[in-house]
């Protein structure tokens, strides 16, 4: 299974434990000080992007000496390091995208991140953003399993087109039948599963999972 994680530079202390995620096929690519953490953590990074105004030149110079390849692009341009990154990682088409370091800090950023994540409709709930508390999935249309994840109580999901049309969860402790879930609606915060696994579908629309701890 190819595997990208792409680690951002949001506050560290919202960054997941990388660690856990790291497995035989994984490529780890730094985002700006991204970079930095990947490298906190024991791993080289494959690739890195950025304009890399957050860390010292001296770093920069040694990064550019380790990985060839580098992506330098000036800090003044029409996207975010972010968004180039993703979209150069779904172009190498892997069978799931990790993403760390999106979330905290500015919110405009993590509004951002969140919704390049439906950058491409066939690679939705391929790309997860994670953080030391919310794990983080997009679906479109079709009918899903959900696994019980003890450190993971909480289920929520979140309209991100102005409809999300016949939603249906079953083995949840709220459950619904054929629900239209409007852009805005708090309906579906915080679920929980009451079997070692649940389902959920609908029909048309794209939404968003967050599993959080508590």
């Amino acid at each position: 299974m190819k595997t990208i994680a792409l680690v951002a530079g949001g506050p560290k202390e919202n960054l997941a434990d990388l660690t856990i995620f790291n497995q035989r096929e994984i490529m780890w690519v730094g985002i700006d000080r991204g970079v930095r953490y990947i490298e906190e953590a024991g791993f080289t990074p494959a690739n890195a992007f950025g304009d890399f105004d957050s860390i010292s030149s001296e770093e920069h110079k040694k990064l550019k000496k380790d990985l060839p390849h580098l992506s330098t692009y000036p800090s003044e341009k029409d996207q975010t390091d972010t968004e180039i990154a993703l979209e150069w990682a779904i172009n190498q088409r892997p069978d799931q995208i990790y993403l760390f370091g999106a979330t905290g800090g500015r919110i405009d950023h993590m509004l951002a991140n969140l919704y390049l994540l439906m950058k491409s409709p066939s690679t939705l709930s391929k790309i997860e953003c994670i953080d030391r508390q919310n794990h983080i999935t997009l679906y479109g249309p079709g009918t899903y399993k959900v696994k019980r994840k003890n450190e993971l109580r909480y289920i929520s999901f979140i309209a991100l087109t102005p409809d999300v049309v016949g939603l249906t969860l079953e083995g949840f402790k709220y459950p619904l039948k054929n629900c239209h879930i409007r852009l805005g609606s708090t309906l579906c915060i915080s679920n929980e599963l009451i079997y070692e696994v649940g389902t959920f579908s609908f029909l048309d629309g794209i939404l968003i999972m967050i599993r959080s701890r508590d």
